[in-house]
C-alpha cells in the first residue's frame, strides 16, 4: 500500500466515524422523541438529515478518487468498496431515524396511546449493533462482525412482541388503530436499522476474510 494511498484510507475512516457519530446521535434522539412525544426533538432530527447527507456524498467522492487514482487492488480494494458500502448504510439508517421522527411527530396528537417499552429496548439492541459494527470496521475484526450478525435474530423476536402488544391495544380500543399503526412503523424503522448493522458487518467479514457470507450464516 502507497503512503498516499493509506492517509486517503485514514481520512476516510476518520470521516466514517464521524458519520456513524451523527446516525448514532439521530437515531437515539428519533427514538427519544417517539417515547416523549416531544415534537421539537423530532424536528430536530429531520434538520440534522441534510448535515448527514452532505457528509455522505464527501466520503463516496473521497472513495471514487482513491479508486481513479491509486487503483487499489486485492486487500485495499476491498477495503474501499467496504467503505462505500457502510457510508450509504449509514445514509439509510439516517433517513430511517428521520421516519421515526416523523412517527413521533404523528403520535403527539395522541398523548393517552401507551408506547410499547419494548420500541425502547429495540433502540438499545439497535444502538448497540451499529456501534459494534462500526468497531469491528475499525479494529479489522471479523469476529466482532459475526456477533452482531448473531444479534439480529434477538432484534427480530423483540420487534415480533412489540407487534403483538401493539395488536392486543387496537383489540381493546379500536380507536387507537392510528396510534398504533404509527408505533408500528416505528418498531419496523428500528428493525430495519439493525438490518442495516448487519449489512455493514458481512461488508466487514468481507473486507477481512474475502468472503461473502451474504445470504448464510455467519458460523
Amino acid at each position: 500500500m502507497s503512503l498516499h494511498l493509506k492517509q486517503d484510507l485514514d481520512e476516510a475512516r476518520v470521516s466514517l466515524l464521524k458519520l456513524s457519530g451523527m446516525v448514532e446521535d439521530m437515531i437515539a434522539l428519533a427514538v427519544k422523541s417517539l417515547m416523549l412525544r416531544q415534537g421539537i426533538l423530532a424536528s430536530d432530527v429531520v434538520r440534522r438529515d441534510s448535515e448527514v447527507d452532505r457528509a455522505e456524498v464527501r466520503i463516496e467522492e473521497d472513495c471514487l478518487k482513491m479508486l481513479a487514482l491509486h487503483q487499489p487492488v486485492a486487500a485495499d480494494l476491498r477495503r474501499v468498496t467496504t467503505m462505500m458500502k457502510v457510508n450509504n448504510d449509514l445514509e439509510r439508517m439516517a433517513d430511517l431515524a428521520c421516519n421515526i421522527a416523523q412517527r413521533a411527530d404523528s403520535l403527539c396528537p395522541h398523548p393517552e396511546f401507551p408506547i410499547p417499552n419494548g420500541i425502547n429496548e429495540m433502540a438499545t439492541m439497535v444502538t448497540r449493533m451499529v456501534r459494534a459494527s462500526l468497531d469491528a470496521f475499525v479494529s479489522n475484526d471479523s469476529a466482532m462482525a459475526r456477533s452482531v450478525i448473531v444479534m439480529d435474530d434477538p432484534l427480530d423476536a423483540k420487534n415480533v412482541q412489540v407487534i403483538g402488544v401493539l395488536a392486543e391495544s387496537i383489540q381493546k380500543d379500536p380507536s387507537q388503530v392510528e396510534a398504533a399503526l404509527h408505533a408500528f412503523s416505528a418498531s419496523r424503522h428500528l428493525e430495519q436499522i439493525g438490518d442495516l448493522a448487519v449489512s455493514i458487518a458481512e461488508d466487514v467479514i468481507y473486507m477481512v476474510d474475502g468472503v461473502i457470507i451474504r445470504h448464510r450464516q455467519a458460523s
